[in-house]
C-alpha cells in the first residue's frame, strides 16, 4: 500500500495545454464559451486546480476533446513514461498493474490523430470562409 498522497491533477493547467497544442488563443476560447466570457475569464480559469465537471463538458466540448484529457492527464507521468522507455518495447507499473505497450504504436496513434485534427480544422475553416463569403455575396 502506497502511504503517499495521490497527486491532484491540475486541470486549469491541462486546458492551457490543449488549448495551447490546438493553437487556439485565450480569447477564442472565451467567445467559444459565450458572452459572459472573455480572456481574462479564461486566465484565471487555467490557474484553477479543479474546474467544476459541467464547465469541463464546456470547455472540452468547445475544444472538441473529450473531458478526459483535462482530467487524466498528468505531465509529469507522461514525462517520465517517456524517459523511462529506451527500447521499442517497454513496462509501465502503475498500482500495481502492469501495462505492455510499444511506444512506436503510440507516436504514429498520435501522429494520425493530429493529421485528422488539422484536416478537421481545415474543413471548418473552409466551411466558415464559404458562409463569409456568401455573407459578402448578399451585402
Amino acid at each position: 500500500m502506497n502511504d503517499s498522497p495521490s497527486k491532484q491533477i491540475h486541470q486549469g493547467k491541462n486546458v492551457k495545454r490543449f488549448r495551447e497544442m490546438l493553437g487556439i488563443k485565450q480569447e477564442a476560447l472565451a467567445y467559444e464559451l459565450g458572452e459572459d466570457w472573455t480572456q481574462k475569464k479564461i486566465s484565471l480559469l487555467e490557474q484553477k486546480e479543479e474546474i467544476e465537471a459541467h464547465l469541463l463538458s464546456q470547455i472540452a466540448e468547445a475544444l472538441k476533446l473529450p473531458v478526459e484529457a483535462f482530467q487524466n492527464f498528468d505531465e509529469e507521468q507522461a514525462v517520465n513514461i517517456i524517459s523511462n522507455t529506451f527500447n521499442k518495447e517497454a513496462f509501465i507499473a502503475n498500482s500495481g498493474a502492469n501495462f505492455h505497450f510499444d511506444p512506436v504504436d503510440k507516436i504514429l496513434k498520435l501522429h494520425e490523430e493530429k493529421i485528422a485534427l488539422y484536416e478537421r480544422m481545415l474543413k471548418e475553416k473552409d466551411e466558415m470562409m464559404a458562409r463569409l463569403e456568401k455573407l459578402i455575396g448578399k451585402v
